[in-house]
């Protein structure tokens, strides 16, 4: 989908489909108000009513959606107004479709173009890849028509764009099958990926797992014939701007291992690399937008599996830190393969190290599919999350990280115990990772409740993976510059 802006009046245009966004309680042209019922358009959020102009209208449909009170309309109301435009337009197959707000802008030109490029791209996606059957359906373009503040939209939707088109990325990957997204898929898609945006890539196989000292994640790997994989990819350097470091979680399937998971739903587990999704999607969009900053991205692959090689409870490994762990519960994976890819990041120094995992099922069990949970040992980093959380509508919500969930996972024959029992086992999990960070400002993001949905809860979503992580990051990220 291409998105981009023009001056022009909508209710002038001749298009196949006009969409007018309009605000509760607010007067519509005569024109517009001639040709539906009152109750049929009293600007309710996400009331949507399709009307044949006839002749009246140089446009051949007219489709009004509602916005609620003008008061409440956030950027993230403007992105999922888009997304329904964009269904509708895919709907009824139109190649272009133009769409205008009714009055003034009710945010700055800039927001409202990135919300609304951001939401018809994303509203849009559909994941089809391996139906053989699938409809081709023409890309629409949306056009967005104002009177006034056009050059600010435009740079608006640029923006919009990429990062859309990013998370769009990111979905793919985590909606890939496991028999195809392996750790050496994801080595590959980094080198595709820095050879194209100009990314330095490094790609480490088991050999080199092995001679550098990569114990968690060669432990997590080695039940598989599928073998592990360490990533990095790098944009910019340490003279150019702050270096954040962004870490990703890659199991790019999880059976639990030895202490398998129940046998439903584990078809999900493909999208056990989501973290690892995000940080590929972030990096996209980092060099796309070329932001003067110095960003890392690691990624931590491997397939957890249950084979006779396989990694066992009571097992006590080393990782790439020195630090010894005690393997309690095999299915207790993606905290290992981090502890190696975030001691990694310490040798850049970095201003921040940000993580991302589907880490826990506690924590859909205290957020829902809502909010990522946020744990941390620096509040400035945090509060940055929050705000970029408020700002993207990927919402986070600090847990507090305190001494006694470090200790808690200490253990009685290593350094470390790799669970920490059923209570508070989100931030248990967060204690762990907190061994391997040093002093470097850092935060956990986990993203297991949010990376996944069953039944959208916004508009811009579809089943399946979320591309979450992606937008939060690059708003973060965006916080850094100047």
């Amino acid at each position: 989908m291409q998105c981009e802006v023009q001056n022009g009046d909508l209710l002038a245009v001749a298009s196949d489909l006009a969409v007018l966004l309009y605000a509760e309680g607010e007067s519509l042209p005569d024109v517009v108000t001639a040709l539906c019922e009152p109750a049929d358009a009293t600007g309710r959020w996400k009331q949507q009513t399709i009307v044949y102009p006839r002749g009246t209208l140089s446009a051949r449909r007219l489709l009004l959606i509602g916005m609620g009170k003008r008061s409440a309309i956030t950027a993230d109301t403007v992105r999922q107004a888009a997304a329904l435009a964009a269904q509708r337009a895919q709907e009824i197959k139109v190649a272009t479709y133009h769409v205008g707000f009714n009055g003034d802008l009710p945010l700055p030109p800039a927001v409202f173009g990135q919300a609304f490029a951001e939401g018809s791209v994303l509203g849009s996606y559909r994941y089809t890849r391996y139906k053989s059957d699938r409809e081709e359906v023409p890309t629409a373009n949306a056009v967005l028509l104002l009177g006034a503040g056009g050059d600010e939209a435009a740079a608006g939707v640029r923006r919009g764009q990429i990062i859309a088109r990013a998370t769009a990325f990111a979905r793919d990957l985590a909606n890939g099958p496991g028999n195809e997204v392996t750790p050496a898929f994801l080595g590959q898609t980094a080198l595709e990926l820095g050879e194209r945006l100009g990314l330095k890539t490094m790609v480490l196989d088991k050999p080199q797992l092995i001679e550098q000292g990569f114990g968690g994640i060669l432990a997590v790997g080695q039940g598989s014939a599928n073998e592990p994989r360490f990533i990095v990819m790098e944009y910019g350097s340490a003279d150019q701007g702050p270096t954040i470091c962004l870490v990703g979680k890659g199991i790019t399937f999880d059976t639990g291992g030895i202490s398998i998971k129940p046998a439903e739903k584990m078809d999900e587990m493909k999208m056990d690399m989501s973290g690892a999704a995000a940080v590929f999607g972030a990096m996209q969009a980092v060099a796309e937008l070329q932001l003067p900053l110095h960003v890392v991205g690691i990624v931590c692959a491997a397939e957890n599996m249950p084979g006779s090689t396989a990694y066992r409870p009571g097992d006590i490994i080393r990782t790439l830190s020195g630090k010894t762990v005690e393997v309690l519960n095999t299915d207790a994976e993606g905290r290992i393969v981090l502890a190696d890819g975030l001691f990694y990041a310490q040798r850049y120094q970095p201003a921040a190290i940000v993580d991302l995992a589907t880490l826990t099922g506690a924590i859909m069990v205290a957020l829902g599919p809502h909010a990522i949970g946020l744990m941390g040992n620096n509040q400035e980093l945090a509060n940055r999350l929050i705000a970029a959380g408020e700002a993207t509508a990927e919402r986070v919500w600090q847990l507090p990280l305190w001494d006694e969930y470090r200790e808690a996972m200490k253990s009685e024959i290593a350094d470390l115990k790799n669970t920490g029992g059923r209570y508070g086992g989100a931030i248990t999990a967060a204690g762990f990772l907190a061994a391997f960070v040093g002093d470097y400002p850092w935060a956990h993001l986990d993203i297991a409740g949010t990376a996944w949905v069953e039944k959208p809860h916004r508009a811009y979503q579809s089943r399946g993976a979320t591309g979450v992580g992606v937008r939060l990051l690059v708003e973060l990220l965006q916080g850094y510059v100047g």
